[in-house]
């Protein structure tokens, strides 16, 4: 039985490429089909294929080359032959269709969200500017994705979040996989701070002993100023970690703070497991699909203040490992922190053991194993 693993496009990082990871393990023989490949030697051993959008302008435009992708998707399957197809989606990749020698083809979809531009523009944090955007956020492509959805192909969804979301936007239902977590490779070393270069050595020596951390790229919907407040809420001082293109605006922000709030470039994963562990709580503030950051800061023991709404509250199952907020104002952010920094590190490691890559794995494996069911509806659910 052949079988074609199906993802949108290959970056350097990113969760969904974790999934893919996860997948190309899974299934070792499978070559993988991507509208473009940017990180050209993750693979080595394995045949990556490109859609005919990667040789053209539109290579790497995300946003540009989404109103034609679904059409590429269509295209690209058509000239393959396989009998499973495992596809991880988060725009159009759902969309593939592959040949049928008459043997009938098994279609497997893990769905990390319904395109945001589509059915959640508000999330986006690319925006819904732009004729691109118009395009894509037209009635017309929603109809299309809606209909695709009713393709004969089992559904499995990051999250609850995710899962209320596709039966919203698809009217269809799915099974809930959390996405992988390396918590295992987290949770083997005793002291990351052990395993950072000098350079790197020298940042950690110079940070406060205790602080609240706030990590990720740093763009807008990632609401890293809420770090700040939190901070200034509880009189502690801040630690930011990441890059992107909001760096001035939060540089701005921390100069006006009350408490101190110190950068850290583009940490490895040793110094931000390093952060992680040292920090009294992680804030996470972004509205996310799921989040893998809270789940690796609960690996490392240390628990989280996370946006009630999204996927993070899901890994969370406050108050086991951390709190949940509804509103950032000042009181509620430090009662959060507060409560968050009063639980048990040990309860919050093993919080994170329900979401190890090997028991993704063993629930991938079992999915793809159960077949594909007759399509089920399922009512919008918001």
């Amino acid at each position: 039985m052949s079988t074609l693993i199906v993802h949108e496009w290959i970056a350097r990082t990113g969760g969904s490429e974790r999934v893919l990871d996860r997948m190309v393990g899974a299934f070792p023989d499978a070559p993988v089909l991507c509208l473009w490949n940017e990180d050209a030697g993750r693979y080595p051993h394995r045949e990556v294929r490109e859609t005919w959008i990667g040789r053209t302008p539109l290579r790497g435009h995300k946003a540009l080359a989404l109103p034609v992708s679904a059409l590429a998707w269509r295209r690209a399957g058509a000239a393959l032959a396989a009998d499973t197809v495992v596809v991880s989606s988060h725009a159009f990749a759902h969309h593939v269709r592959c040949v049928d020698h008459g043997r009938g083809v098994r279609k497997f979809v893990y769905v990390h969200t319904p395109a945001r531009y589509l059915w959640a523009p508000e999330l986006d944090h690319r925006g819904a500017r732009g004729a691109a955007a118009r395009v894509v956020a037209g009635p017309v492509l929603r109809a299309l994705d809606r209909r695709r959805a009713t393709d004969e192909m089992s559904i499995a969804a990051n999250s609850e979040f995710v899962r209320r979301r596709i039966a919203s936007a698809w009217h269809r239902d799915a099974r809930v996989i959390y996405p992988p977590v390396d918590v295992e490779r987290l949770q083997a070393v005793r002291d990351w701070s052990e395993h950072v270069g000098s350079g790197e050595a020298q940042v950690l020596d110079a940070l406060p002993e205790q602080y609240v951390l706030g990590a990720s790229r740093f763009v807008p919907y990632k609401r890293l100023d809420v770090v700040i407040a939190a901070g200034e809420a509880v009189g502690l001082p801040v630690v930011l970690a990441g890059s992107g293109p909001q760096e001035q605006a939060l540089r701005s922000r921390a100069r006006q703070a009350r408490v101190p709030v110190t950068f850290v470039d583009q940490p490895s994963d040793a110094l931000l497991y390093a952060l992680y562990q040292r920090a009294l709580v992680l804030v996470f503030p972004a509205v996310e699909d799921f989040g893998i950051m809270p789940v690796e800061a609960m690996a490392c023991g240390t628990p989280v203040v996370a946006n009630a709404v999204g996927g993070a509250r899901e890994s969370l199952d406050a108050p086991v490992g951390g709190a949940l907020v509804e509103d950032f104002a000042p009181r509620e952010l430090a009662a959060a922190v507060h409560a968050a920094a009063d639980r048990d590190r040990h309860q919050v490691r093993r919080q994170a053991g329900r979401f190890s890559a090997r028991r993704f794995d063993a629930e991938l494996l079992a999915w793809v194993d159960g077949g594909v069911p007759a399509p089920r509806t399922a009512g919008a659910r918001g």
